[in-house]
C-alpha cells in the first residue's frame, strides 16, 4: 500500500511513516519546508516538499498519481493565528479531497481533535476556537464525499510519553489523553481496515488491544 501523509514532518506523521514502512508499505511525507526531508526519511518515508496553502487541486492529484491512500495529518501549528487555521487545517483538508477525488484515490483517514464542531459556541481562547471550528468544517466537508472512502479520528490531548497498544476507541468516548504513539498505531490499523469507512470515532487511552480496538469498528 502507498499512503500519502499531508503533514509528512508532524510528530503523529512521522510514527505513523515509521509504522508503515516497518510493514513494507510506502508512504510519503508532504513537507512544507524542504530542510525537514532528512528527518521524513529517516522515518522511512519519501519526502515530498508541498505547500499546501498555495497549490491547486491539479498539483497536489498528480503528487497522488498510483497512491492507495492519504492521510490529513497537517496542522497551523503552535503559535499560528485564526487564519492560518482556517487555511491549513480547513483549507489543507479539502485541498486533499479533492485531489484525492481528482486522483481517484478513494480511502481518506482524517487526523481530526476532539471537540471539532463547526457549529458550536465554545469558550476560551479565540484560536483554539478557530481551530476547533476549522477542524470541524473539514470534518464536516469529506463527511460528505461519496467518492471517498473516509474515516475522521478524533484524539483526546496529545501526549508524547510512550504508547501502551491499548486505547478506547469509540464513536463518543468523553474527555481524555493519549499518546501519539498510540494514534499513530490506530492509524495504520485504520489503514489496514477499509471496512472502518464512513465512521467518526474518538480515542483516548484505555484498555483494549489497538487492533481489537479497530476490528470493532469493521462493517
Amino acid at each position: 500500500m502507498r499512503t500519502v501523509i499531508a503533514g509528512g514532518h508532524g510528530q503523529i506523521a512521522l510514527r505513523l511513516s515509521r509504522l508503515l514502512t516497518e510493514r513494507g508499505d510506502q508512504a510519503v511525507g508532504l513537507i512544507r519546508r524542504p530542510e525537514h526531508a532528512d528527518e521524513v526519511r529517516a522515518a522511512g518515508a519519501e519526502p515530498v516538499p508541498f505547500d499546501l496553502e498555495t497549490a491547486s487541486v491539479e498539483q497536489l492529484a498528480r503528487v497522488l498519481g498510483g497512491a492507495d491512500a492519504v492521510v490529513f495529518a497537517a496542522g497551523a501549528g503552535a503559535g499560528s493565528g485564526a487564519e492560518r487555521k482556517d487555511t491549513v487545517d480547513r483549507g489543507g483538508a479539502v485541498l486533499l479531497a479533492d485531489a484525492a477525488e481528482t486522483a481517484g484515490v478513494r480511502r481518506y483517514l482524517m487526523v481530526s481533535s476532539m471537540g471539532a464542531d463547526a457549529h458550536s459556541e465554545l469558550d476560551g481562547d479565540p484560536v483554539f476556537r478557530a481551530y476547533l471550528r476549522a477542524k470541524g468544517a473539514a470534518d464536516d466537508d469529506v463527511r460528505t464525499r461519496s467518492a471517498l472512502d473516509w474515516t475522521v479520528l478524533r484524539p483526546g490531548s496529545l501526549r508524547n510519553d510512550p504508547g501502551t497498544g491499548r486505547v478506547r476507541l469509540e464513536p463518543h468516548t468523553g474527555r481524555g489523553s493519549v499518546p501519539r504513539d498510540d494514534v499513530a498505531s490506530v492509524l495504520a490499523a485504520l489503514l489496514a481496515a477499509p471496512g472502518t469507512a464512513g465512521q467518526t470515532l474518538e480515542l483516548v487511552a484505555g484498555e483494549v488491544p489497538v487492533p481489537e480496538a479497530v476490528a470493532a469498528f469493521v462493517d
